[in-house]
């Protein structure tokens, strides 16, 4: 989901304002990728991120990244729960940023492709 925006673009333009997404990285593409990536969607969104991500060596060998992240409608890191197993048990999320700041920016608005998108 990180690697398609049109989908998350769809759901904003719904009225979307958090938006969990889950994964499975593996290690070296969630180094290069995963922080990036999901600071854009919620960046181009105006949506707060929350994305629990896979951690640890498992039964096939495959590494996967971890880092489960929430994030601001800023692109701001509000917690990462870094590589090793765990979880994120505070960060603060106040929905009303979203529309703060789509009224100080209107993004949505712009995007000539929105009356397009259906969720």
């Amino acid at each position: 989901m990180r690697r398609f925006p049109g989908l998350m673009q769809a759901l904003a333009a719904a009225g979307m304002n958090v938006l969990s997404v889950p994964s499975a990285f593996t290690r070296v593409t969630g180094a290069a990728h995963w922080h990036s990536l999901l600071r854009a969607r919620a960046i181009e969104n105006q949506c707060f991120v929350v994305a629990p991500g896979r951690t640890g060596v498992h039964a096939n060998g495959r590494e996967t990244f971890g880092h489960s992240l929430i994030i601001n409608p800023w692109g701001d890191i509000l917690a990462d729960a870094g590589a090793a197993p765990g979880w994120i048990s505070a960060a603060q999320v106040d929905l009303a940023d979203c529309q703060q700041l789509a009224n100080k920016m209107p993004i949505k608005q712009h995007n000539r492709f929105n009356s397009e998108l259906k969720p």
